[in-house]
């Protein structure tokens, strides 16, 4: 998915929704780190994509968070 799409598709999530995507993300990064520990990845650009898509969830949810304070 492309970084544009991806960020149009977090902003029509609910904070719930995201939340949930973020932990899914994250056991996902792990599993796919101790798999690149033990055997080499088909893919090792999978891992830097993760890591930015939970970067992009996090800043997303601070954004939300940002905006439900100044309200």
């Amino acid at each position: 998915m492309k970084t544009t799409e991806f960020k149009i598709k977090l902003k029509g999530l609910t904070t719930v929704e995201l939340e949930e995507l973020l932990n899914d993300n994250s056991t996902n990064l792990t599993k796919l780190k101790m798999n690149h520990k033990t055997a080499e990845l088909e893919n090792p650009i999978e891992l830097r994509d993760l890591r930015r898509n939970i970067a992009r969830i996090n800043t997303e949810l601070r954004s939300r968070q940002i905006l439900e304070a100044n309200k």
